[in-house]
């Protein structure tokens, strides 16, 4: 006889409510099996395995309590147990696998059969654990229909449980699972068909089995019932708790982490981090438009490839090491290499950060960028090392003038005592121009030193260079054509002409010196007027003073210089000539005069392609024509004064200079008294000698010239005064419009200075009375 079958529609609600509880409280605590490690992640599995499976128990028996058969029925012990550990252990299972990183849609798919078969297979063991006067028999076409809607729900609740959702979602999710789950059970319990006994012996039976009665199942599913939802409460409480947190939290990282990136990106220094394999991980904006990259374009590449080959090797060999092992780097110098190709020097400090095995985690580096003070200290260096050549060269030239002095006087007397011996003439001639070779070469050293005599004046240059023509063309040879380009009302340029022509052929001789198989060399004639320097304080060209400026340049189609050559053009002594060929002063003789006249060298030129020399000379305003020469002195000694011969008093340190100079003046007719010391000169004039003018060297130990002309001056007032020296410029305690001797001088230049002295002339020598 089968038995009436009829539900509890409050049970039935109550067990919907079951699953969809559990299935929230899974959901919520699978969520977190993702983000945990070692046991946390074990605890959370656990958790939502529990929750999952006895919820699932326990909707299972509650609907099981819904079902009214009209007989009495208890449930087996074992069995009841058996159903909930199998519940729990497929759930729980199906979680570990699925919630492995590697896994795809098909282990998900896998863990999803093998739970929907284990929740299956609670729900016919439990449905075995009942005891009842009768037997039960299942439609298999409803068991295959169970096995589907199980397998359906786990496998979408394996899905869901390690996906991100919020509440809402959540929600929807655990009403859908548990919906899914309830139907698997009453679609099971419509196959199933119960069949009653009137037999006493079942009855007795069934009645005398031990097995839990409904009112104690009641109590379990309760309590099931009860710990599922506190469960629930808990973790919703705990879900909203972390989830405030964990947004503080993200919000407060993110802010720190926007911040550090802000102020990391926009610091003004050229900032960048490496990470523990060298590679670059963060780099300031400033960094950045120091080397002129986009962000993307170096971040995850080794600093190594923006380092010249030299500066890599280094930095693997020698300096990476170092860090890793003291942890500390401090001003390596490196060469970078920027995006458009030039080079930067820089230095580099880097601190590592480890953790607390030691291992190295992250780099933190920065840069200075000293490739302008490297130049300034480059040039400052070179500037330092031609001022001490300079100095050097001037003190040479000077002692060598002193020594040119004795020579080309003695040789002046010499040959004008000399008997009339052609040979003996010849020979004396020949010394005399090796000498004076010899003071054109001290000329040139002290053109670089800037302390050649100079003597500027207004000069009408194409007119020079006119008339010096025929001297430059026998200088340079047949091979080389010499042309000519001046525009008309050129004005006078402000110079010394004899050092200019000596200028002119230094450069044409390095014009033709460039042209083996010959060429033109251009002669050609500018105006340029400098402005003052702008809101920048840049002027030009280079640096000039503002003003109005003559350009000379001269010009070849010659080999010319590389760069490295033309930097160096100007050093003294530096020449690309054969040993013998060249002194190397040509150029720095010319730069010499013209920076002394107020002007500047300038040189261009191209390996291949020719140099142009351009010498800026200021322009003499208002002159259009050269200075008149002086007359001609007619005299051949010096004239004589009211008393009778001019007596000279000589002061110099240096004996052949001191007895050269007093022959020269004896040869003129003076009467000569030598001294060979300030404090000397002094004292004879202080014993009541009386002199008609003093001729004294500068640079004497002691005293120099200068201050002796400064005690002359104020105990005897009147008595003229000459400097010999071979300096151009005075010291700066000489007395405005002092007289002055360049050396080496002739004797007729000796001459010409005793006689200004001793009279009135309209030069620089002011009239002074005769000493009786």
């Amino acid at each position: 006889m089968n038995l009436v079958v009829s539900h509890d529609f409050a049970l039935v609600a109550l067990s919907i409510l079951i699953a969809v509880a559990a299935s929230y409280t899974a959901l919520d605590l699978a969520g977190r099996i993702a983000g945990a490690r070692g046991s946390a992640r074990l605890a959370w599995l656990g958790s939502a395995a529990v929750v999952l499976g006895g919820g699932i128990w326990a909707m299972h028996f509650i609907a099981m309590l819904a079902l009214n058969l009209g007989v009495e029925v208890s449930y087996g012990l074992g069995l009841t147990l058996l159903s909930l550990l199998l519940a729990v252990a497929a759930t729980g299972v199906a979680l570990w696998a699925a919630g492995r990183a590697a896994v795809g849609l098909d282990g998900i798919l896998l863990s999803g059969i093998f739970m929907g078969l284990g929740v299956v297979g609670m729900h016919y063991t439990g449905m075995a654990a009942m005891q009842m006067p009768g037997r039960m028999s299942h439609d298999m076409i409803y068991v295959g229909a169970a096995i589907v809607l199980a397998v359906a729900a786990s496998t979408i609740a394996l899905w869901l449980a390690f996906r991100r959702h919020n509440v809402p979602q959540r929600l929807i999710a655990a009403l859908a699972l548990g919906f899914g789950i309830a139907a698997m059970h009453y679609v099971a319990m419509m196959g199933v068909t119960f069949a009653g006994h009137s037999d006493a012996r079942d009855t007795a039976l069934a009645a005398s089995a031990g097995g839990i009665g409904n009112g104690a199942l009641v109590a379990v599913v309760t309590a099931a019932t009860f710990a599922i939802f506190v469960a629930m409460l808990l973790a919703a409480a705990y879900d909203r708790r972390f989830a405030v947190l964990s947004e503080r939290e993200a919000g407060l990282w993110r802010e720190s982490e926007e911040r550090y990136r802000n102020l990391y990106r926009r610091t003004p220094l050229p900032l960048h981090s490496l990470g523990p394999d060298g590679h670059i991980a963060q780099v300031s904006d400033r960094w950045l438009s120091l080397l002129g990259y986009e962000r993307d374009e170096v971040v995850g590449r080794p600093l190594t490839d923006f380092m010249t080959a030299d500066s890599a090797r280094r930095r693997r060999e020698e300096h990476w090491p170092r860090l890793l092992e003291t942890g500390e780097l401090r001003e390596a110098e490196y060469t970078l290499l920027a995006k458009d190709g030039h080079v930067l020097d820089c230095i580099l400090s880097a601190i590592a950060e480890k953790d607390a095995a030691g291992n190295l985690t992250m780099t933190l580096c920065g840069l200075v960028d000293v490739t302008e003070r490297r130049a300034t200290e480059e040039a400052l260096r070179q500037a330092q090392k031609l001022e001490a050549v300079g100095q050097l060269t001037g003190g040479i030239a000077h002692d060598f003038n002193n020594l040119l002095a004795v020579v080309l006087g003695n040789l002046e007397l010499a040959a004008k005592r000399a008997p009339d011996d052609p040979r003996l003439r010849l020979l004396l001639g020949n010394a005399q121009q090796a000498a004076q070779r010899g003071a054109a070469l001290t000329q040139r050293m002290l053109a670089f030193a800037r302390r050649q005599d100079l003597k500027p004046a207004p000069v009408d240059i194409p007119e020079l260079v006119l008339g010096m023509a025929d001297m430059m063309r026998r200088s340079i040879g047949p091979s080389v054509r010499i042309e000519t380009r001046f525009p008309l009302g050129l004005p006078c340029a402000r110079v010394d002409a004899n050092q200019l022509e000596l200028a002119l052929l230094n450069l044409a001789v390095n014009a033709r010196d460039a042209m083996p198989d010959g060429g033109v060399i251009t002669v050609a004639a500018r105006e340029e007027i400098v402005a003052p320097p702008d809101a920048d304080g840049v002027g030009e060209p280079g640096r000039l003073k503002p003003g109005h400026y003559f350009c000379l340049s001269i010009s070849d189609s010659g080999s010319g210089m590389d760069a490295e050559t033309l930097a160096r053009a100007t050093e003294p002594f530096f020449t690309t000539k054969g040993v013998g060929k060249g002194t190397g002063l040509g150029l720095a003789m010319v730069h010499g005069l013209a920076a002394q006249s107020g002007g500047k060298l300038g040189l261009e030129s191209k390996a291949g392609k020719g140099t142009i020399a351009t010498i800026y000379l200021p322009v003499a305003e208002g002159a259009r024509s050269a200075a008149a020469p002086e007359a001609a002195v007619e005299e051949d000694g010096v004239p004589v004064g009211d008393a009778g011969a001019q007596r000279v008093l000589v002061v110099d340190d240096d004996p052949l200079v001191l007895s050269a100079t007093g022959a020269m003046l004896e040869d003129l007719g003076c009467v000569v008294t030598e001294a060979s010391s300030a404090r000397e000169a002094l004292g004879l004039l202080e014993g009541g000698a009386t002199f008609d003018v003093v001729l004294t060297d500068q640079a004497m130990p002691g005293m120099t010239g200068v201050q002796m002309a400064a005690v002359i001056d104020e105990r005897w007032p009147g008595l003229p005064l000459i400097l010999g020296t071979g300096y151009a410029e005075l010291p700066a305690d000489a007395k405005a419009g002092m007289p002055r001797l360049g050396k080496p001088f002739s004797r007729e230049m000796l001459r010409r200075a005793i006689a200004a002295a001793t009279r009135k002339v309209p030069d620089n020598v002011v009239p002074m009375p005769r000493r009786g």
